[in-house]
């Protein structure tokens, strides 16, 4: 460890790092110690090209870029002196020479980094008579990437994470000077699967993606933590809400699971939460044959009924369960203590499997596979097995992964079924063999935790209310559990002392 002293305040940090590299890794950077930079990045190699980190070290004649100065022994290290804001004020000129003085109109302003600094470093008044030059504007890098050339100030973040995260290399910077500019490939669009992740790490508004650009101003939205629902990785994210809706997930930064990036799939599954086919209200299967809005009180009541009649003509072996890996850790104990309380062991949860990488894509696609294993859920294949062969009378199943063509591939092999008891968040062919379907709520929407797949238990709170009368699944199956004289928290303390 070495030891070096910034604006007075001394610190420990490791011999090897660069002055902004350790200021990061302590959590003093902008946090405390001000250093503004544009073109380095914690995750991305280092460029030096924006000049903007300028600080004054002691017995260094020159200015110095934090971003690339190796921290020693007995440093010592001035940040705000007068030297370092003239020459910041400098660089800022510059920056602002050609770039559009559009801030009311760009999709960036609220978040944007250079319209920060400019406020603290920038001039009253431009001293150039020339015109600021004109560049393309709404340039379609690819599918998901909208590119404005005027505003972009040639940090090469973009340039470098293309290039180091997915390996990639769609982008490049071309011409030399001032005629400079960020261009793809000829014949090679920005369509890998992190490609929405150069909006998040652009300074400034030249990048904006096509889902969120011109949606609504950043400064509407609330920012709750939240964990991506896209695969068993479970990446942290912002959850932007704004008037009752998400309007955004955006990569929250954990170096841990998944550093400061973002699949696109995972980043648009927040379209989910809002969809048009939510399940928003609970049904019962009417004499008719049809399902028939009801009330949340009397649908459980019709759950409790169709379980209690069953096991009393043949016992708790025909009450069975499929968990869902969507649900959370609470969630599922629940279904646990209820089937414990009845004294059922027939149970198993479908795991949907799909397309994975080496960066962040992991093949289960749900956040809570590996805490349904834990839970004590395994494969659905002997559940299954049960089922055709009459073993089961009554099915509890949560979510509808069990019809997807990795498992039934349909619903007809539950049509025989005496009870069907759904609770789901969107609609699906499971309702047609349903004789209660109960709305569950969006792990967005209510608070808990789940574990991705090294084993880390991530807590998240509720971002939104649904627009709809929905409660967790946990809350559910504790009234279930309830309107048949059953206590699901005394069975789950048996459980936890038994492991």
């Amino acid at each position: 460890m070495l030891r070096i002293t910034v604006d007075g305040t001394a610190y420990e940090v490791e011999e090897g790092l660069t002055l902004l590299q350790a200021l990061d890794d302590l959590g003093v950077l902008m946090k405390g110690v001000d250093i503004p930079h544009y073109c380095w990045h914690p995750k991305l190699s280092i460029d030096g090209s924006c000049r903007m980190c300028q600080v004054e070290v002691e017995g260094v004649p020159k200015l110095q870029i934090a971003c690339d100065t190796p921290v020693r022994d007995g440093m010592v290290v001035h940040t705000g002196n007068e030297r370092v804001r003239k020459a910041r004020e400098g660089v800022m000129e510059l920056m602002l020479v050609n770039h559009p003085l559009d801030c009311p109109i760009c999709d960036q302003a609220g978040e944007c980094k250079l319209q920060d600094y400019a406020f603290d470093y920038g001039q009253m008044h431009t001293r150039t008579r020339e015109p600021r030059r004109a560049l393309k504007k709404r340039v379609d890098l690819g599918a998901t990437i909208v590119f404005d050339q005027e505003r972009c100030i040639l940090c090469r973040r973009c340039v470098r994470f293309c290039r180091e995260i997915p390996g990639t290399s769609e982008l490049a910077i071309t011409q030399r000077g001032d005629r400079s500019t960020v261009e793809t490939f000829p014949g090679k669009p920005l369509e890998n699967d992190y490609s929405m992740n150069v909006a998040d790490i652009c300074p400034v508004g030249a990048l904006t993606t096509r889902d969120f650009r011109f949606k609504v101003r950043v400064w509407f939205l609330e920012e709750v933590p939240g964990i991506c629902t896209g695969c068993s990785r479970g990446c942290n994210v912002h959850v932007g809400v704004a008037d009752d809706q998400v309007r955004r997930y955006t990569p929250r930064r954990n170096d841990e699971v998944n550093d400061t990036w973002l699949c696109d799939y995972g980043r648009m599954t927040y379209q989910e939460i809002g969809a048009p086919d939510r399940i928003s209200e609970p049904a019962v299967r009417g004499d008719a044959g049809q399902l028939v809005g009801t009330t949340l009180e009397q649908a459980v009541e019709c759950a409790a009924q169709l379980m209690r009649t069953a096991v009393e003509k043949e016992g708790p072996g025909v009450v069975a369960a499929l968990a869902s890996a969507h649900a959370t850790n609470e969630d599922l104990a629940a279904l646990r203590g209820l089937l414990a309380a009845l004294g059922s062991e027939t149970h198993g949860v479908p795991i949907v499997t799909g397309p994975a990488d080496a960066l962040l894509i992991r093949p289960e696609k749900a956040a809570n596979a590996e805490g349904a294993r834990v839970a004590g859920f395994g494969e659905p294949g002997l559940l299954l097995d049960k089922i055709r062969g009459g073993g089961v009378r009554v099915l509890i199943v949560l979510g509808h992964d069990i019809i997807h063509e990795q498992f039934l591939g349909s619903p007809e092999a539950l049509a025989a079924l005496d009870g069907v008891i759904l609770l789901d968040t969107h609609r699906s062919r499971l309702e047609q063999v349903a004789h209660v379907v109960i709305p569950a709520r969006h792990l967005a929407e209510k608070g808990g935790t789940v574990t991705n797949f090294e084993g880390r238990v991530q807590a998240v709170p509720a971002a939104l209310e649904p627009a709809f009368e929905a409660v967790a699944e946990a809350q559910v199956l504790a009234r279930i559990a309830s309107a048949l004289d059953l206590s699901i928290s005394d069975e789950s303390e048996r459980k936890r002392e038994t492991d």
